[in-house]
């Protein structure tokens, strides 16, 4: 860990440094009293140094983190241009001799114009480069951005930002089917039946149209966190959990994933949310919301069933579904295991299959198992056993942005698992923009539209 690392962030003035970003460096250096950081502020907006000092302040004391500015070396807030190689060499110039980096909490076009414009010469030796998803719009732009940025530094020193990847859930799921040996040796099509991964949120646009009307859910979850999550669950066990054996072993996933059996069709689903209410909050319909594009025809749920053809996987339909403005939502990884192929004689009651059930928020595994005993010792009824497994999603960035400030792309996107993930999405969007998958509606408040499997 060096001392003194500069973390330049460009869009230090909007809504994901002041949501995400300063809080999780507050955390951070919370937990990790010998690390110093010096703080710039960058953006197009005007802002005095007073001002940003004020906001770094604020931002700090929403976690409780208030004695770790004393570890923040706070620079100047400086007004560039992004877009211009002048601008990222007035942050080089203000940065101090540690290493750099240079986070682009900018709009993904923004952030692709500005390093389309950086000279590599501009750059100190070890700089790394931090940028938000999409990366890209589709598999061709992913790959050329993937050109423009390994032309100004080694692939090692590009961080992708999936803080999904941060979740101590999905981080506890490499040990939990790895480590234990009751799941180690079921971990395949031979004992698993189906596996589904699920972020369903009740909030509904909460001012984002400018970015989700153009994504929808397909892109803005599944392309990118859901693809991830499952490239973890499905990966063959690296040697290691070094970024090079980890992320091989993701990507090796991500290349073998396709749509269920080549049919975006029958293996997908959207619709958007109409009016109604989500708890006591009453919801507008999502093509009444400020800033939506009725026409554009975007979803706010969307599913798709994927295949990893491979050895270990083949056969097993991974589903991956995410939405918004829905009620009881679940956040989840679930895996099925398939039934006991004979239950002996005498015990009565169903015996499905185990299910081992990964929380995303609150973060937990529950594995549900048939017992018998009770007041019939040979009824067979379920059980659940549960574990609380770590602090998730509020910690999630604070554990991405350690291994920015680390040089440690370990929980970062490599490049190509970017491309894929556009790929394997891709026969999906064309069924869609073709008119073959029909956009239905629920009402906000619900669990989806009628029909969808539960």
């Amino acid at each position: 860990m060096n001392a003194e690392t500069t973390l330049a962030i460009l869009g230090a003035s909007g809504d994901l440094a002041g949501r995400l970003l300063l809080p999780a460096l507050g955390e951070l250096l919370m937990e990790e009293r010998d690390r110093t950081v010096h703080l710039i502020g960058a953006g197009s907006t005007a802002m005095d140094d007073g001002a940003w000092r004020q906001r770094v302040t604020d931002t700090f004391s929403s976690v409780g983190a208030e004695d770790a500015l004393d570890r923040v070396t706070l620079g100047p807030f400086l007004v560039i241009d992004a877009s211009k190689a002048e601008g990222i060499r007035t942050i080089v110039d203000a940065a101090s001799e540690g290493p750099l980096v240079l986070y682009f909490a900018l709009p993904p076009a923004v952030t692709a114009s500005a390093c389309a414009a950086i000279d590599p010469s501009d750059l100190p030796a070890g700089t790394m480069l931090a940028l938000e998803k999409p990366f890209g719009t589709d598999e061709r732009s992913a790959r050329e951005l993937n050109d423009t940025l390994r032309r100004l530094v080694p692939e090692s020193q590009i961080f992708r930002v999936d803080h999904f990847l941060g979740r101590s859930t999905v981080l506890n799921v490499i040990g939990s089917r790895t480590a234990n040996r009751i799941f180690e040796p079921i971990w395949s099509h031979r004992d698993i039946e189906s596996i589904s991964i699920r972020y369903d949120e009740s909030l509904g646009l909460e001012g984002r149209a400018g970015y989700y009307d153009g994504a929808g859910a397909l892109v803005d979850m599944i392309q990118s966190h859901l693809l991830q999550v499952l490239a973890i669950v499905a990966m063959e066990p690296p040697a290691t959990l070094d970024e090079i054996d980890l992320r091989d072993a993701t990507a090796a996933v991500l290349r073998a994933t396709h749509i269920w059996k080549d049919d975006p069709a029958a293996s997908s689903r959207r619709a958007r949310y109409t009016a109604g209410t989500v708890g006591e909050r009453r919801m507008p319909s999502y093509v009444d919301e400020p800033g939506v594009d009725a026409s554009r025809g975007t979803e706010t749920l969307a599913e798709i069933v994927c295949e990893v053809r491979t050895a270990r996987w083949a056969g097993v339909p991974i589903t991956l579904r995410s939405g918004k403005a829905l009620g009881d939502p679940a956040r989840e990884i679930v895996v099925r295991i398939k039934p006991v192929r004979h239950v002996p004689t005498g015990l009565t009651g169903d015996a499905p299959g185990t299910v081992l059930r990964f929380s995303l928020g609150p973060d937990r595994l529950a594995v549900e198992l048939n017992v018998n005993g009770g007041a019939d010792p040979f009824a067979l009824h379920r059980a659940v056993l549960e574990a609380d497994l770590g602090l998730g999603a509020q910690r999630a960035y604070a554990e991405v942005l350690a291994g920015i400030l680390d040089t440690d792309p370990t929980l970062a996107v490599r490049g190509d698992a970017a491309e894929q993930c556009w790929r394997i999405i891709a026969p999906v969007q064309e069924a869609w923009r073709r008119g073959d998958v029909p956009l239905e509606e629920y009402p906000a408040g619900s669990t989806g539209p009628d029909g969808w499997p539960a």
